[in-house]
């Protein structure tokens, strides 16, 4: 946010300022008793959070990145394996998966909702690769590696469709882990229990990150993984602090990927106020929704599908000339950001993939032309109205029409 922006892309500030006073008094007890890592504040962040998610256990650690590589590392994935996940998502879903020594494949995404397309991983598990009936073991054809796990991304606040996800899953003896970084409160129907399921409580387990721009997030980095599994959950526990079952017993090889106190009670505080926020978001969406409806021909808004309810981590719409876009909306002081631009198959990290240009046309597609706007719990209706008209202004002028 700089002093000429009339509407920053995000404000990190006003909830710090309100929530001053509950913020301090966190500090202030970690100072009086030195409970710097670990101990009831942790404990009462991974019992509240847990509950808020519809899980039964929640094990905090110091970062979404973690919360994932350590969940496929308790669930027994790595080495050898293959976990397949989408190529539009932050980076940090696919770090974890070569942490853990496993391998990537990817499958196209939805182009209307942004998230795993669940047709075309049926695709993949059905035509690259065999299922051994007797083993219960899925290879992939060609690398002759076993498929091991599925990595679905809650993106930009929307919950993936899960139910065909679960089943695939179930009928190739594959393990579930929810990538649901941006996804905090966010639910989803599940026709086959008819119920509202709060993202984090779908699969075998689900990572989160509280990294300070998240719906929940962290004053520094933070993160946490829930799970229905108690085993898996006392594997992390023992994963995240070197591999302790108890001081000094050290039953595996571990990490230092402790969560701390601080953080953890910032947390709290932050938690009683989430339902809020989320609530907020989805009114300030669909309040852009109704904006933008008369622009739709030159401006693809956000889809919410029927099977979820979204938090809007981010506002995301497509443009044909996105730079052109953000251009002027700075020059009428209005932020804005691109998440993602470059497909993670195209990236230079990921050459030793093999994949290349064409292999997954709706992520190429959409990474060409998404901005996403001006969303934040405390954007305020002037704030709102002056995004909107400003994009309006672009969509329907000679200069945008041409672009």
């Amino acid at each position: 946010m700089t002093p000429t922006s009339k509407v920053p892309f995000l404000d990190l500030v006003t909830p710090h300022q309100e929530l001053e006073a509950e913020l301090l008094a966190v500090a202030k007890k970690a100072f009086s008793n030195a409970g710097f890592i670990g101990g009831p504040m942790v404990e009462d962040f991974e019992r509240e959070f847990a509950a808020f998610c519809d899980s039964k256990y929640c094990v905090g650690v110091n970062s979404g990145t973690d919360a994932l590589r350590f969940a496929f590392m308790a669930a027994g994935v790595g080495e050898g394996d293959i976990i397949v996940t989408v190529p539009h998502t932050f980076i940090a879903t696919t770090e974890a998966i070569s942490q853990a020594g496993a391998q990537i494949a990817f499958v196209d995404i939805d182009e209307s909702t942004y998230t795993m397309d669940p047709e075309k991983l049926r695709e993949y598990l059905e035509t690259n690769c065999d299922f051994d009936d007797k083993t219960k073991k899925l290879t992939e054809r060609k690398s002759g590696l076993r498929v091991a796990a599925v990595v679905p991304v809650h993106l930009y606040g929307q919950t993936t469709d899960m139910d065909p996800i679960m089943d695939l899953a179930a009928k190739y003896n594959l393990v579930v882990i929810e990538d649901a970084c941006q996804a905090h409160g966010a639910e989803y129907f599940s026709k086959k229990e008819n119920r509202w399921k709060k993202a984090g409580s779908i699969g075998l387990a689900a990572a989160f990150s509280f990294y300070p721009g998240k719906n929940l997030g962290a004053c520094g980095e933070a993160g946490a993984t829930t799970t229905n599994d108690e085993a898996l959950a006392k594997r992390m526990k023992m994963i995240r602090d070197h591999g302790q079952a108890k001081k000094y017993y050290h039953d595996i090889e571990g990490y230092n990927g402790r969560l701390d106190s601080i953080q953890a009670g910032w947390l709290s505080v932050k938690l009683r106020h989430l339902a809020k926020w989320n609530q907020s978001r989805r009114e300030h969406a669909h309040r852009y929704h109704e904006l933008f409806a008369d622009v739709k021909g030159a401006l693809t808004i956000p889809v919410e599908a029927a099977w979820t309810k979204g938090v809007y981590h981010l506002y995301v719409v497509r443009v044909a000339d996105r730079e052109a876009l953000q251009a002027h909306l700075a020059e009428a002081g209005i932020g804005t950001g691109i998440h993602y631009p470059i497909p993670l198959h195209l990236q230079k990290a990921y050459q030793h993939l093999n994949y290349k240009k064409g292999d997954f046309p709706i992520t190429e597609k959409v990474a060409l032309e998404i901005v996403s706007l001006p969303m934040f719990p405390q954007l305020k209706p002037e704030q709102l109205a002056l995004v909107s008209s400003s994009v309006k202004e672009f969509a329907t002028s000679k200069v945008g029409a041409a672009r």
